[in-house]
């Protein structure tokens, strides 16, 4: 079911670093034939910074770490055709044979399975707005409190309840670290964000934090790195989010809705944020990740 590429399981067997990516960035994430350009990125980044790459997808009934070029352009093709493969999905692509795309929490169940400590991405997912009257809780924070992996991302989904997410992050035990900063990012915004219940300042002290959490027999860290620009989009969720109720939009619909509807009223600026903060946090996890193997 698990299938790594000759040189990901060489990586992992001689305790190189490697770098988890996931493919629903690649899928679902940007406009059509954006998103392969977003994730031949990310590979490069992590691999300038010294790590092996390991995209994660489910295609031809298996959960595949590590794709070629051609595996990864299949994702990109497919766009929104391919399925959206958080945890609870996975045995079913890989049973009914379907292509995949991998959300955080997919990639995060791939990553326990694959011996892989580190994970880079945009946003992860977390408690939506309005969870009182719509429960809704993203599968990526069930899946980081399970799989010992750190994730840097750019915090939590913008259009999420950031602070609600902090709280639930707290009560399942997963260490959140603000890289650099002393409150949290707003994924598109650096600043504005609940204040971080820690501060790391370097790659280095980032892997101690991590080594220590894992030698406790715990689970799951985020380092949340500011974007490197920022863009205010706060009134434009809440009119995205507007529209999605009105339109019944629900579930995993809902993210990929709201962000098209960022894109196209900021002209593309917030496409642009968005390409340039994976691949700097691609980059974050691979530093990391080789401080963490040079220990």
């Amino acid at each position: 079911m698990i299938q790594l590429t000759p040189e990901v399981g060489d990586a992992l067997d001689s305790g190189r670093a490697v770098v988890a990516l996931e493919t629903t960035l690649v899928a679902h994430g940007f406009p059509a034939g954006e998103g392969l350009d977003v994730g031949v990125e990310a590979e490069r980044r992590v691999r300038e910074a010294g790590a092996v790459p390991a995209t994660v997808g489910v295609l031809d009934g298996r959960v595949q770490v590590g794709l070629d070029a051609g595996e990864l352009e299949r994702f990109a093709a497919a766009g929104e055709s391919a399925r959206k493969a958080g945890p609870r999905d996975l045995a079913v692509c890989v049973a009914a044979g379907v292509l995949g795309a991998t959300t955080v929490g997919g990639t995060l169940a791939a990553c326990s399975a694959a011996g892989i400590r580190f994970l880079g991405t945009g946003g992860i997912g977390g408690v939506h707005r309005g969870f009182a009257e719509h429960p809704d809780v993203s599968a990526d924070l069930g899946e980081l409190a399970r799989a010992s992996v750190l994730v840097v991302s750019s915090g939590v989904k913008s259009l999420l309840d950031v602070t609600a997410t902090l709280e639930v992050l707290e009560a399942l035990g997963v260490p959140v670290l603000a890289w650099q900063a002393q409150t949290l990012p707003l994924f598109y915004t650096a600043a504005g964000g609940p204040p971080a219940p820690a501060t790391v300042a370097t790659a280095h002290d980032a892997a101690a934090i991590a080594g220590a959490h894992w030698s406790l027999d715990r689970a799951g860290l985020l380092l949340a790195r500011p974007p490197a620009e920022s863009l205010e989009v706060e009134p434009l969720i809440e009119t995205a989010l507007a529209e999605a109720r009105t339109r019944q939009v629900t579930g995993q619909a809902v993210t990929p809705f709201v962000l098209a509807a960022i894109h196209r009223q900021t002209g593309g600026e917030s496409i642009r944020i968005n390409k340039r903060l994976i691949a700097d946090n691609a980059a974050l996890a691979a530093e990391v990740a080789v401080a963490y193997a040079d220990r």
